[in-house]
């Protein structure tokens, strides 16, 4: 099979095609798994696309979602613990107006741990430890 990751809305208007012939979402389903392996939607999402087309709506933009996860950079969170490193979790979430799973999920990421109830590197430098 060659290298191609068809785009979200490629698959959704091929599902139009198989909708348009009459196969059912769960045969398409298989159609496209078989076709394009992990790239493939899953039957839930062909399912879903196929109620839409019963209920004619063809759009396959993605549309507008409320209540997606605010967007922040890890500057802002970096800029919080250099004004004071002894915050917690639940003082960051609150600041930045995020869930504090994901104040959890980002200190993690940038290597950040609680130790004597101060975010230090997980990983520190020899400076870091002369310090």
């Amino acid at each position: 099979m060659l290298n191609f990751m068809p785009k979200k809305e490629y698959l959704r208007e091929v599902l139009i095609h198989y909708f348009i012939l009459k196969k059912s979402a769960a045969e398409s389903y298989r159609i496209l798994q078989e076709a394009c392996g992990k790239h493939a939607p899953s039957q839930d999402t062909c399912e879903r696309w196929f109620k839409c087309f019963k209920s004619e709506d063809f759009d396959v933009k993605d549309k507008e979602r409320t209540g997606q996860p605010k967007k922040f950079e890890d500057q802002q969170l970096q800029a919080l613990l250099d004004e004071d490193a002894c915050q917690t979790q639940k003082q960051l979430a609150e600041r930045l107006n995020l869930a504090q799973q994901t104040i959890s999920d980002h200190l993690q990421a940038t290597g950040k741990i609680l130790k004597e109830g101060k975010w230090v590197p997980h990983k520190v430098n020899e400076r870091q430890m002369e310090n």
